[in-house]
């Protein structure tokens, strides 16, 4: 058995059921994955909110991992005491840690499957740029907004979010646990890959770096008064102009971007997303960039998977 060892994690929201199912099977039929030897341990992030079918008890578990939040002494959060249990069992403190954690989400939103980097870690970068160079995944880079921090991964040396879609919140879908399994199997295999020293990296990344996030148009009571417009509805990873409508009303009134939110060759994500519309977003803006591949960023995976 390998001394590398992989957190694999489902249920983070509890709703999102397509992962925790697919880790079910995989206990049940080890043959399911190849492991390539690999150490692995598998777990729902949220189980309870995950029997209830919610996507969370008391707060996003997924936003939870913060060190103000994990060493407040006031805060009596099941979400926050789940993530001080997580790091307890897998953390770098743990008797068995791990190294690596790879979080699997599912969306309502017509994102297909994408990979999530939060900051810019080089080995998180480098993992990602080996599973793009295999699957052509597109890398959303997740940075800059002070409102949404504490993702569960950045607990571990390595980490990234899997998010597969669309797919309704609850529901159990053919194609969405056969992509899960599609790339949960990549990851595997290219991590046995790079311990091995033979992964193939790539020259360049393709990164959609997050700008901002924007609500929906809303009136003086605070109110929803806008849908996303029809021509942009599904059109995730699709670039938008100054005269791309956004929203739209029943009276047929259109919203776009105001001059100071445009910027040229902008790429709408997780458009209209069922969870996100609690925390105030009708989508999120980013920019596409092509990086070079830094060597930095292998030698940083290399230390964590090479022990």
């Amino acid at each position: 058995m390998s001394d590398l060892q992989v957190l694999l994690v489902a249920g983070t929201h509890g709703n999102e059921i397509n992962a925790s199912w697919l880790l079910d099977q995989w206990k049940k039929n080890p043959g399911l994955i190849k492991t390539h030897g690999l150490g692995f341990s598998t777990v729902i992030g949220n189980p309870l909110a995950r029997q209830l079918c919610k996507r969370y008890i008391d707060r996003d578990l997924n936003r939870s991992f913060s060190k103000d939040l994990l060493n407040s002494s006031k805060i009596d959060d099941y979400e926050i005491k789940r993530a001080k249990e997580l790091l307890d069992l897998y953390g770098s403190r743990a008797i068995e840690p791990c190294q690596i954690a790879i979080d699997f989400h599912s969306t309502t939103s017509s994102m297909g499957s994408s990979l999530v980097v939060y900051g810019r870690r080089p080995a998180d970068l480098a993992l990602a740029g080996l599973i793009q160079n295999r699957l052509g995944l597109p890398i959303y880079l997740h940075e800059g907004e002070k409102s949404q921090t504490g993702f569960l991964v950045e607990s571990w040396p390595c980490g990234m979010v899997v998010e597969i879609g669309p797919v309704s919140q609850g529901v159990l879908h053919n194609k969405i646990i056969n992509q899960t399994l599609i790339a949960l199997q990549t990851f595997i295999d290219e991590i046995a890959l790079a311990k091995s020293g033979k992964a193939k990296f790539p020259k360049n990344i393709l990164v959609h770096r997050h700008l901002k996030s924007i609500d929906f148009p809303r009136d003086e009571s605070g109110n929803q008064c806008g849908f996303i417009h029809s021509q942009i509805q599904g059109k995730d990873w699709i670039p938008i102009n100054r005269e791309t409508p956004l929203f739209e009303d029943t009276e047929g009134n259109t919203v776009k971007l105001s001059a100071e939110n445009f910027q040229e060759d902008l790429i709408p994500v997780f458009i209209n997303e069922a969870a996100y519309l609690e925390k105030g977003i009708a989508m999120s803006l980013t920019v596409r960039e092509s990086w070079r591949f830094e060597r930095n960023w292998y030698e940083d995976l290399k230390k964590i998977v090479i022990r």
